[in-house]
């Protein structure tokens, strides 16, 4: 198991595995004054709470994000994360009592395994439960099991996704991404643009080639048409809710740079950013903000790029 040092304080990450069905979560806790937005950029999201991430919304914090397989199914591991949280007594205070934010995400992994089998609520609260700071187990993993990437070429060019992470610095600066990779495109190595620019660019890839129909209403052949890259970006950086959705912006910039291609109408793709309570402390300057932006842009596209 490859594993990284995540150096981030008060962030914890646990993982529910199911090698067999090819499925899994991870779930991300956060400590107390964290503050999130996010963006979706696919046109096949599953997501849960995102649109309280909207910077005009009035709810800043968050306890935690779940990235799951199991497409919208497996939106149902956020609700043994919200019993953990309310367990632990985390949550948004209201006048009965604490109200957990977990934001979910899920991609699509149910033609990789048993289509029975996929994250509940149970396996999310475990994940949770088994969540630890420190170093953070990347890979066919968690999120990642049942992940695949390259299906628009084709059958025969599809190959395994999973779980990247990766962390960028500047100084006392940290930016980390936690990626789940499910992708219709693939890793860009440049030969797609050469194809295009040489006119020999073919898309769709025929249907034939996946046995059957499905997906071709989103102009993809079979089971290219379910995907969905799906993550978080972390950072020291004291950020409000309108620059935390900046730097997952930025992050979908980084999708851009290592995926090709992506943000497809079968990709659900998502980013929530999360600003963590720091001892670097003051609130950046306008500046730094970009720079913590720039470090988020090359966290998400190095997170990709490790699954290569």
């Amino acid at each position: 198991m490859r594993e990284i040092e995540l150096p981030i304080d008060g962030v914890a990450v646990g993982h529910h595995t199911d090698a067999a069905a090819r499925t899994g979560c991870t779930v991300v806790l956060f400590p107390d004054g964290s503050v999130a937005s996010g963006e979706v950029r696919g046109g096949a999201p599953a997501t849960r709470e995102f649109a309280l991430l909207d910077p005009t919304r009035t709810v800043a914090r968050i306890d935690a994000v779940v990235l799951s397989g199991g497409s919208a199914f497996g939106l149902a591991a956020c609700d043994g994360v919200m019993r953990w949280c309310a367990e632990h007594d985390r949550g948004f205070e209201t006048a009965a009592g604490r109200v957990p934010i977990v934001v979910g995400m899920a991609l699509f992994d149910l033609s990789q395994g048993d289509a029975a089998v996929r994250p509940t609520a149970d396996d999310g609260y475990w994940a949770a439960a088994r969540a630890v700071t420190g170093r953070v187990p990347w890979g066919v993993v968690g999120a990642g099991t049942g992940a695949t990437m390259g299906k628009w070429r084709g059958k025969d060019h599809q190959q395994a996704g999973g779980l990247g992470v990766a962390v960028v610095r500047r100084d006392a600066l940290v930016v980390a991404a936690i990626v789940a990779v499910n992708a219709v495109g693939d890793i860009d190595d440049g030969v797609a643009a050469a194809a295009i620019a040489g006119g020999s660019f073919v898309w769709p890839v025929p249907p034939a080639q996946f046995g059957g129909p499905a997906g071709a209403a989103a102009g993809v052949a079979g089971d290219a048409g379910v995907n969905t890259t799906i993550g978080v970006l972390i950072t020291n950086a004291q950020l409000d809710k309108t620059a935390c959705q900046l730097l997952a912006q930025s992050g979908h910039d980084g999708l851009a740079r290592a995926l090709f291609p992506a943000h497809a109408r079968s990709d659900g793709d998502a980013l929530v950013a999360v600003s963590v309570p720091s001892a670097v402390g003051q609130a950046p300057a306008d500046g730094e903000i970009d720079v913590a932006r720039i470090l988020g842009t090359v966290a998400v596209e190095r997170a990709v790029r490790s699954l290569a």
